[in-house]
């Protein structure tokens, strides 16, 4: 275990799914110990060593980001409690809090929505294997907004996260569930992400409290706005600014920020003239408010600067995702954006692991029961299933269509 020379011996954590260690860095900000951090992509797992190695200090601590921490490349589904206990700890060893983000790209709106068809969409079965091999004391369980309509095997939207939920209540867990904004914690990002805690014979706990709104009342402060988080960057090297060129430079110079160019409309049955949006690789950004989410992709939002158009570069990103400033990110210009845009935002997982840590101080021992999904849960699946009445026959279709299109394409190719 390790021991703060202060206060003692700090809480641990796990964190599986781990990317490039954006849930990791968040908890260890609040006081904790990350044991270890399980990847599969080689290039995150490169990101934590190089990390590691640089032996960056924690802001108001004498510790090191990840120090001693067991970095594992491994594919999760390999993974057994024997590969995450520390060699030195008892047989009854558990660490306090067991944490990750399993892929999200199943169930979000940017990527296919295969949902539990898609085989990254069960990986979360491992999460409660490994959680019931290890017995945490509490758990953190993150994932896209898209995961609360999730289609299950029955085809109900809440099938996913009603499956998730039994999971780990047959493994003794209560849950507790929210819809949390990033930018309600601090961060220049409006990020709205599926958060889960469990405890078993302990207190549920609570999610905290937000410390900033749009529009603050009483004891809130304002979001913070995208120009003013990265403005106390350094100046971006050359060779990571992306320029628009050719026609895309004259579209986006004559759009006003908070807008972008729009996607093709697609007709639906209860919108005849087509449902469009705008491109996500051609919006430029309001500075004036957090961003808009930051995803893994090397296609982020365009700004406006004193010397032109460009798009945020991935250390603006990584500063817009909570990463400590010099986070060692290894890999292509493009693994960066993708690391940095799978990572748990740091803001506000500061802000859940701090609320974990009070928690686990308490060491008040009961069986916790699981909350009701809150009332904004039930109106989405609600919403979902009206969707799929009057639209579900029209997307099917218009899937089917471009399906064959490009087999058509291809054939001809």
């Amino acid at each position: 275990m390790a021991i703060n020379m202060e206060t003692g011996p700090l809480p641990t954590v796990i964190d599986l799914f781990s990317g490039a260690g954006g849930l990791s860095g968040s908890f260890e900000r609040a006081g904790f110990h990350t044991i270890g951090a399980v990847d599969t992509d080689p290039d995150c797992i490169a990101t934590l060593k190089a990390t590691q190695q640089a032996r960056l200090t924690i802001k108001g601590s004498r510790r090191t980001y990840l120090e001693c921490t067991r970095l594992i490349r491994a594919d999760v589904r390999d993974v057994v409690r024997s590969d995450l206990v520390p060699e030195d700890a008892p047989t009854d060893w558990r660490p306090d809090v067991l944490a990750g983000g399993p892929p999200c790209q199943p169930f979000s709106s940017a990527g296919a929505g295969l949902g539990l068809n898609d085989p990254r969409g069960k990986l979360f079965t491992h999460f409660v294997r490994l959680a019931g091999e290890l017995q945490p004391r509490m758990i953190l369980f993150e994932n896209v907004a898209g995961l609360v309509t999730a289609k299950g095997h029955d085809g109900r939207p809440g099938g996913v996260l009603r499956l998730i939920q039994s999971r780990f209540e047959e493994i003794g867990y209560a849950c507790r569930f929210a819809l949390l904004n990033a930018a309600d914690f601090g961060a220049g990002q409006r990020r709205v992400r599926l958060y889960i805690l469990a405890s078993k014979n302990e207190v549920l706990p609570h999610f905290p409290l937000p410390s900033h709104a749009a529009k603050p009342e009483c004891n809130l402060q304002k979001w913070v706005s995208l120009a003013a988080r990265i403005s106390s960057l350094p100046a971006p090297a050359p060779h990571d600014v992306i320029r628009p060129t050719g026609l895309r430079a004259h579209e986006l110079l004559a759009l006003q920020p908070g807008t972008g160019l729009k996607s093709v409309g697609i007709v639906e049955a209860n919108r005849p003239s087509g449902h469009w949006g705008y491109r996500q690789d051609c919006f430029v950004a309001d500075p004036t408010i957090p961003a808009r989410t930051i995803r893994a992709a090397s296609t982020p939002d365009w700004i406006q600067t004193s010397d032109g158009l460009r798009r945020l570069t991935w250390p603006e990103c990584a500063a817009l995702q909570g990463f400590a400033d010099g986070w060692a990110f290894e890999g292509s210009r493009a693994s960066r954006y993708r690391q940095i845009g799978n990572a748990v935002q740091g803001d506000i997982g500061t802000a859940i692991a701090a609320e974990l840590a009070e928690a686990l101080s308490q060491q008040a021992f009961q069986q916790p029961v699981s909350a009701v999904w809150p009332a904004s849960f039930d109106k989405r699946v609600r919403y979902t299933s009206m969707e799929e009445r009057v639209n579900g026959a029209h997307r099917r279709a218009a899937r089917s269509r471009r399906a064959e299109s490009i087999g058509m394409f291809c054939a001809a190719e």
